[in-house]
């Protein structure tokens, strides 16, 4: 199972962090990255199908072609584990290598937003950019903050995987389904 998880969870790190790590560290000064959030979120979708790749593995060549719900909902999380440390991990690649300034970009947008908003608003939101800027320079307060931009993805990923492949008619293993019809 650990090499399983390990396989699937490496490819769907691989997928994630590629286009992220090109993105940002081939940027030059001053430029935003040309991929948006939209197409991050497009990305992990991506690299998450390694989720349910992985679970029918298990199923097929492991398990013998059937897998309970639990069992299966915990293999995806754990290769949803192997490919969130890895988009941490690439995520902290950018920051300290890239010419992208993630932190000074978000709080100019929380600033921005606040144009034409009354003196209490324009001052809220400078002090939120600051608190941010501060707090967002702090590993320990950015990792997790990274984590959960794509692991509630893997969790729906693996929930529905779950659900989908406890019923073991579902895309069955090749050799029992060639054993089923006599060939």
């Amino acid at each position: 199972m650990i090499a399983v998880i390990l396989f699937y969870g490496f490819i769907a790190g691989v997928i994630v962090a590629g286009p992220m790590l090109w993105s940002f560290l081939t940027l030059a000064p001053g430029e935003h990255p040309p991929l948006g959030m939209l197409a991050g979120y497009l990305i992990m979708l991506v690299a998450l199908t390694a989720v349910f790749l992985g679970v029918k593995s298990y199923r097929d060549k492991v398990l013998g072609g059937a897998i309970r719900f639990l069992p299966a909902l915990g293999v995806g999380l754990a290769i949803t584990l192997v490919a969130s440390v890895m988009y941490v991990l690439a995520w902290e690649v950018v920051m300290a290598y890239s010419n992208f300034d993630f932190t000074e970009f978000y709080a100019s947008y929380l600033r921005d937003a606040a144009k034409g908003g009354t003196p209490e608003q324009i001052a809220k939101a400078a002090a939120d950019a600051k608190e941010f800027t501060i707090n967002y320079s702090k590993p320990l307060y950015r990792m997790p903050w990274t984590f959960i931009e794509i692991f509630p993805v893997g969790l729906l990923v693996s929930l529905i995987t779950a659900a989908v492949l406890r019923n073991s008619r579902v895309l069955p293993a090749r050799a029992a389904a060639q054993a089923r019809h006599g060939g």
